[in-house]
């Protein structure tokens, strides 16, 4: 019988080898016969220790004489798995978790270690024992006691409690949300410039949630009525949510996801609900000529398909050819026509010059609005990883916008929230092409709602409950049309459709990026 922890081990080992998680975690599913249960379990073991690295190793340190980085490395990967299921698996017993990791001591060559093991894991538990009563003082001062019952909001929120009691967390907002929530002090930084104390350690508490499930409905084929009530009778639980006439979000256990009903006719496809708003942005005609810069593996391109009710040209552009072969997929899926695929890199495609009505620039980016979803992105990105992406993202904003006509429409988007990535990419953008302005969308559109007063949209996932995303609409302005002239004003500032358009110019900051000495 395949013993799940000792695949989440194998896993944990390639990730820490430098592996990314869920290649990892795919490799190592894909060759057993686990149960669905057990599948879960090492999905929630591997994705769990990876998010919560910091504050596994933070632990290691307070228990043990050599500090984490200072243990053999499968001793440190076999105490991590101990120490996650007994701090956040909360209903695995606390006998269960140390038994089994003593055993993968055993089984891995650490039998000797078994011992050492055995006895950090139950210091562990008798502390976490000794703070309760401290730690629900702490609760009580942080509100957590009336969250109880609440879900996983409460429940993370009084675990947070409770190891903030055991370990010693430092007076500095940075280095205690850091080791507390588990993420590197750069990001940390970076956060409370742009939201505060108060909701930074909100923002680090929702991305170390599991992901939610979206599903955009395609209205080619189906009614979102129709899905829903397939879905329900298939006892899947779902939801509508604000502002999008396409999504439903599933809550609850699904299983796997193409098993459910509608999803080999092409009735749905799975995309977070702050991706499907970028469409909204975008606004395609039936008719028109679309380009999708950066577009595999499809979720953007076939929802500008359904836009346009199939009707028109969309070009998908993508250097990396498997991934152009799963739009392809995608595409056939949703039985969608109008697509058409161009390999190759969007720095160096004149055939597109001037002949787009629209084009969507969804650009590589550091993913910073996406970090619940991939466990091991806070580790791998860097300020300096930052900085080599906000070049690309210049380079592709220049090439793709001489694609657009005049009076066409260019739509920026990004799944981070690096200003460096977002609002400065754009600013550099308007201050080097003066021909162009922010266009925001129409009062009647889906992203209305979330647009702000500069024009662009940034989604925060604990305001919002969505992927964290930015996106701004750009208008090429009409050959012959003035850009400063008072007389040119009405021409400029109607779009083809009515809409209003800003004459948004602001100065190139520097912008520095917060280092820390202390970077972990």
């Amino acid at each position: 019988m395949e013993n799940p922890r000792q695949l989440a081990f194998i896993a944990l080992k390639a990730v820490h080898r430098d592996a990314y998680a869920d290649v990892a975690l795919d490799r190592v599913l894909s060759q057993s016969n686990l149960t669905a249960i057990d599948r879960r379990l090492v999905t929630e073991l591997v994705y769990g220790s990876v998010r919560r690295m910091r504050s596994l190793d933070a632990s290691i340190d307070r228990l043990a004489k050599k500090k984490s980085h200072q243990q053999p490395p499968d001793l440190r990967t076999i105490l991590h798995l101990g120490l996650y299921q007994l701090c956040y698996l909360t209903q695995i017993p606390s006998s269960a978790a140390v038994n089994t990791t003593v055993e993968l001591a055993k089984t891995n060559g650490l039998a000797g270690l078994k011992g050492f093991v055995n006895g950090i894991l139950r210091q562990f538990i008798r502390e976490m024992e000794g703070s309760r009563e401290q730690g629900a003082l702490r609760c009580r001062e942080q509100g957590a006691e009336g969250q109880r019952g609440r879900g996983a909001e409460g429940q993370q929120l009084t675990v947070n409690c409770q190891l903030s009691a055991i370990i010693p967390l430092p007076k500095d907002p940075v280095e205690r949300l850091g080791i507390l929530h588990s993420y590197p002090n750069w990001m940390i930084e970076l956060w409370l410039e742009q939201l505060g104390l108060e909701e930074t350690e909100q923002l680090c508490e929702w991305f170390n949630r599991s992901p939610a499930i979206d599903l955009r409905v395609n209205t080619l084929q189906t009614s979102i009525e129709q899905v829903e009530t397939q879905l329900q009778a298939a006892g899947v639980s779902v939801m509508r949510l604000p502002h999008l006439p396409q999504a439903l979000r599933l809550t609850g256990n699904i299983g796997a996801i193409q098993n459910l009903p509608g999803y080999s006719a092409g009735w749905w496809t799975v995309q977070d609900s702050s991706a499907q708003l970028v469409s909204h942005v975008l606004d395609p005609q039936a008719g028109e000529v679309v380009i999708d810069a950066c577009a595999a593996p499809g979720g953007k391109t076939t929802h500008i398909a359904e836009l346009m009710q199939d009707r028109g040209t969309i070009w998908a552009c993508d250097r990396t050819t498997s991934r152009l072969n799963k739009l392809k997929t995608n595409a056939e899926r949703l039985q969608l026509r109008s697509i058409k695929i161009c390999p190759g890199d969007s720095r160096s495609l004149p055939q597109f010059t001037n002949i787009a009505d629209r084009v969507l620039l969804d650009a590589p980016c550091s993913g910073l609005g996406t970090l619940h979803r991939h466990a091991d992105a806070r580790w791998r990105q860097t300020p300096a990883s930052v900085q080599e992406l906000a070049s690309l993202q210049k380079e592709l904003l220049d090439c793709t916008a001489t694609w657009v006509k005049p009076g066409g429409i260019l739509v920026y988007a990004t799944c981070t929230l690096h200003p460096l990535e977002n609002e400065r990419a754009v600013e550099w953008f308007l201050s080097s092409h003066p021909q162009w302005q922010i266009a925001p969308p129409p009062s009647d559109s889906p992203a209305a709602p979330f647009s702000t007063a500069a024009g662009w949209l940034k989604i925060f996932p604990h305001q919002h409950q969505m992927d964290g995303f930015f996106m701004v609409r750009l208008k090429r302005r009409e050959q012959g049309v003035g850009s400063r002239g008072v007389g040119s004003r009405g021409a400029e500032e109607q779009g083809s459709r009515g809409e209003p358009t800003t004459n948004y110019q602001l100065p190139i900051t520097n912008y520095q990026l917060p280092i820390s000495k202390n970077d972990y």
